[in-house]
């Protein structure tokens, strides 16, 4: 008759990390949840309970609710820039952006569409957003004349873009091999709209 194994009584206590692996663990649980809840729906014990951790630990990581969500934003700012560059909207770029939303669409949806709601992060947002008109204008002058179509086109197609890749991860990412070809039709219809002149001839004209 053999030993019958003896279940462990109580709670376990939280197995040991490197402080830089426990840190990603807890802004991977902290992404999850902020975007199902949002910012003000989501407390601190939500997280730590999401990440399988004591309230005590999560505060040794990050001293507040806020400093957690902007350290989120940051690494997904991060995560961008590395997945897609910094400087130029070449052909490559709209793959990029599809690739780095499918990677991690919940830090992508808290940046692009979740953060732009909360005023105290606010900054971060106007920041980015001027950062990715500034590279559009620069790129799309090559191919618009100077005046107010190339400044319309310089906003509207980075916000435009995002959205379309949101739209494209909330409608369950389908065609996911033509996904940024889909999108990048649309951006140049976008520029082609954008392309006028004076000899242009239509009733918008």
């Amino acid at each position: 008759m053999g030993t019958q194994r003896k279940e462990p009584e109580g709670p376990q206590p939280v197995r040991r990390m490197r402080r830089a692996d426990r840190r990603e663990q807890i802004l991977d649980a902290a992404t999850s949840a902020f975007s199902r809840s949002g910012f003000a729906g989501t407390g601190l014990d939500d997280v730590a309970d999401a990440a399988g951790i004591t309230k005590v630990l999560l505060y040794r990581h990050f001293e507040s609710k806020a400093d957690l969500y902007r350290a989120i934003l940051d690494r997904a700012c991060t995560r961008l820039a590395g997945a897609v560059g910094g400087d130029d909207f070449d052909d490559g770029a709209i793959p990029a952006l599809v690739r780095a939303a499918a990677a991690d669409p919940d830090g992508f949806r808290l940046l692009f569409r979740h953060a732009a709601r909360e005023p105290e992060f606010r900054d971060l947002v106007d920041t980015l957003t001027s950062a990715s008109a500034e590279v559009a204008q620069r790129n799309l002058a090559q191919v618009l004349p100077a005046g107010p179509w190339l400044d319309w086109a310089s906003r509207v197609i980075p916000t435009f873009t995002t959205e379309a890749v949101i739209g494209w991860l909330d409608a369950g990412r389908p065609d996911p091999d033509r996904a940024a070809e889909r999108i990048a039709r649309a951006v140049h219809g976008i520029i082609d709209a954008a392309r006028t002149s004076s000899g242009d001839r239509g009733p918008d004209s």
